[in-house]
């Protein structure tokens, strides 16, 4: 049996189609009462369950197909007449005729219209002359099955084909096939009908039959695509089977623009619901949804109940509905449904994107206040010692001081103030930096001239705040580390290091990355620094882990590309 996945599929398939053929005209040229016809027509019968494209052939047959099978041949054959034939013929021409458009190849599409013609041929000009006892057109036909239609055989064995996909080899359209087997079976019981009523000789019959179908399928074909104003049957029938009476594509497309225009999941669903009313067949409408209860128009006892999830939609209609437009109801509920939850989750979205950046703004700003507080409380201490030193530290901090205080409290006054970003020269910033903290044991590092690069100062303060807070914490629990700040202009990098113990394994994977629970107060700043740090441009990074050496760097991000490989390595070791 021929597997279709096989490259050589179709040519075999070609092959068999012919054999088929062959056998098929020999049969019919014996005719039905040769003792020879028999045994032919059950050899075509099989050569054509292996070809047909209706199942793929490696399917495994079972007991009852075989038995279908069996019982069919045998009835053929046992009522073999001109009747069985005739009908045998134009299921295959229906059948063929409707994989002719399937194929891209040009040379398969000819081999099939051949295949066509000579199905037709046999049945107008041989079987249907038998079966009406036409003997003018018998002897006629005779002549043709002998020597012209066999050439035509013989021409469909050189024909060059190409291979097909097998989805294109098992493609058969069934509404074409059924077209086809009508149109032909019409074409046999008009010209019939002519020689029964008319009195008519067969081919008389038969060619008036082929005239008046010509100018029935001319006159349909120019109702089907008309161009004189009339819409056209194509219109109707197309509307027919996807609407079900209702104008669906313009009412989908209405649905979607309220989807887009109206701000909030209440607002769309009035409006969706105010759509469905406008179906001329429907009395009114209900809902029951999250967002509160409504109705539209008059009751009926006619009730339809749709509930999709939150959302519980009665529909009461004019008349008892059919199962057709029960289901086209089904459907349209289930879409507005659809967006109605879509809606709901875009409004939740628009929620958690305002209060998330309410937290990221009120978590910056306590920080800023923590920090403050911090030099607040070191200012204090510095003011209880009355040394002329601690004066000098006063008078050089408060004014630093002073000014973060009126930043920070602009930042309340008015959030959405560029402030954050408010650029500063590096060389200020360091000197800035060094003077808020000459109290603490810290080792600055920086070239002897720094380049006047700007830098957003905010997230600099707040990125160092938040580090040198964290190190200095460290240092009580461990007093002989040092801790080193360092600045490096090109490319931008701002290291914080100290000689402690590493951080725990559990603490580096989210570090960072989220807020962790720690008691030291690592997490919740660091993660605060490192997303503004990303809004900004920067990356800040855990540069090492290891004992002795634990570092945090800050740099610009077009420079962190190269050095994610790096740092993998040293939190390795």
């Amino acid at each position: 049996m021929l597997t279709p996945g096989k490259e050589g599929y179709f040519n075999s398939g070609r092959w068999m189609l012919l054999a088929m053929l062959w056998l098929l005209h020999g049969a019919l040229l014996l005719g039905v009462d040769s003792l020879w016809a028999r045994p032919l027509l059950l050899s075509h019968f099989g050569l054509f369950l292996l070809w047909q494209p209706l199942w793929r052939g490696e399917r495994r047959v079972g007991r009852g197909g075989i038995a279908f099978i069996a019982l069919t041949a045998a009835a053929a054959m046992f009522w073999l007449n001109w009747w069985t034939v005739a009908f045998w013929l134009t299921g295959l021409f229906g059948l063929v005729g409707a994989r002719v458009f399937v194929f891209r190849d040009r040379w398969t599409r000819l081999l099939y219209l051949s295949v066509m013609a000579y199905l037709l041929a046999m049945l107008l000009l041989w079987v249907v002359p038998n079966l009406f006892a036409a003997q003018s057109m018998i002897e006629v036909g005779r002549i043709l099955t002998g020597y012209v239609l066999p050439l035509l055989l013989l021409l469909m064995a050189v024909v060059p084909v190409s291979n097909e996909p097998v989805k294109s080899i098992q493609t058969v359209d069934f509404v074409y096939s059924l077209l086809l087997f009508m149109l032909l079976t019409l074409v046999v019981l008009g010209s019939l009908a002519f020689m029964t009523l008319g009195h008519l000789e067969y081919l008389d019959a038969l060619l008036r039959t082929l005239f008046l179908i010509g100018l029935v399928l001319l006159a349909l074909g120019g109702l089907w695509n008309p161009r004189f104003g009339f819409s056209g049957l194509q219109v109707m029938f197309s509307r027919y089977l996807l609407n079900v009476g209702t104008p669906f594509e313009s009412w989908l497309t209405q649905l979607a623009d309220a989807a887009q225009r109206e701000p909030d999941a209440a607002a769309y669903l009035r409006r969706a619901v105010a759509l469905l009313a406008d179906f001329p067949w429907l009395s009114g409408l209900s809902w029951q949804s999250p967002d509160g209860v409504g109705q539209l128009g008059e009751f009926s006892a006619y009730a339809v109940v749709v509930q999709e999830a939150e959302l519980r939609l009665t529909v009461y209609a004019k008349r008892s509905l059919n199962p057709t437009v029960l289901l086209h109801i089904h459907l349209l509920a289930q879409l507005i449904g659809y967006f109605y939850q879509a809606k709901q989750r875009e409004q939740s979205l628009r929620d958690i994107t305002r209060l998330q950046a309410v937290y990221e703004t009120g978590s910056r700003l306590t920080h800023d206040l923590k920090n403050m507080l911090q030099a607040l409380h070191s200012l204090t201490a510095i003011a209880q010692s009355r040394g002329e030193r601690a004066q000098q530290l006063l008078q050089q901090q408060l004014p630093l001081l002073t000014q973060r205080i009126e930043l920070t409290l602009n930042k309340l006054k008015q959030p959405q103030v560029d402030s954050e970003t408010t650029q500063l020269a590096l060389s200020s910033w360091w000197d800035t930096l060094r003077l808020r903290n000459p109290h603490q044991a810290i080792e600055w590092r920086a070239p002897v001239h720094l380049q006047d690069k700007k830098i957003p100062a905010a997230l600099f303060d707040c990125v160092i705040d938040n580090l040198l807070d964290n190190a200095l914490k460290k240092r009580q629990s461990e007093p002989d580390i040092t801790i080193t700040v360092e600045i490096q202009p090109e490319p931008l990098r701002l290291t914080v290091c100290d000689s402690g113990t590493p951080m725990p394994e559990n603490i580096v994977t989210n570090l960072l990355r989220n807020i962790v629970a720690s008691e030291s107060g690592l997490g919740v700043g660091l993660y605060q620094a490192s997303r503004w740090a990303e809004q900004l441009g920067y990356r800040l990074t855990l540069a090492g882990n290891q004992r002795g050496r634990v570092c945090f760097e800050l740099r610009d991000g077009n420079g962190v590309k190269g050095r994610g490989a790096k740092e993998r390595r040293n939190l390795d070791s």
